[in-house]
């Protein structure tokens, strides 16, 4: 059976890839390169939308 989720929009600033390692170049003393972690400022790091306020007409 399938598991159901619920039903967050997906941030459409990174499609849902919230988090990513970004390589500068240069390496450790032991070898492995050195990243850079980096998160969605649009989502904060969720991958999902932020929810928004409904639109509210006022005036005449």
């Amino acid at each position: 059976m399938p598991q159901h989720a619920p039903h967050r929009p997906i941030c459409r600033d990174c499609d849902g890839f919230a988090t990513v390692a970004i390589t500068t170049g240069t390496h450790h003393r032991d070898g492995t390169r050195v990243t850079v972690r980096v998160v969605c400022p649009a989502c904060r790091g969720t991958g999902h939308a932020p929810r928004t306020a409904a639109l509210v007409r006022a005036g005449r």
